[in-house]
């Protein structure tokens, strides 16, 4: 049951991400017409949202590899 109440609030919340797409996309249209610089501002920002999970991991996965190389030296 509470996999499924997870599933189905995943669900609803999904809607509010759309509506701040579309407008942001909006925004990023009118502004590019415009001459205004707010698309290269927001790309620049979903490129740092997208980037840093993979800087995060990385790190993880350094001090994961250096754990366990020092781990089997000692062995």
């Amino acid at each position: 049951m509470r996999k499924l109440v997870m599933v189905a609030l995943a669900l609803l919340m999904s809607f509010s991400t759309w509506a701040q797409c579309a407008m942001c996309k909006a925004t990023a249209e009118s502004g590019q017409a415009a001459g205004s610089t707010e698309a290269a501002g927001l790309n620049s920002g979903i490129l740092y949202l997208m980037a840093f999970p993979y800087i995060i991991m990385a790190a993880v996965g350094i001090a994961w590899y250096r754990s366990q190389k020092k781990k089997s030296a000692t062995l």
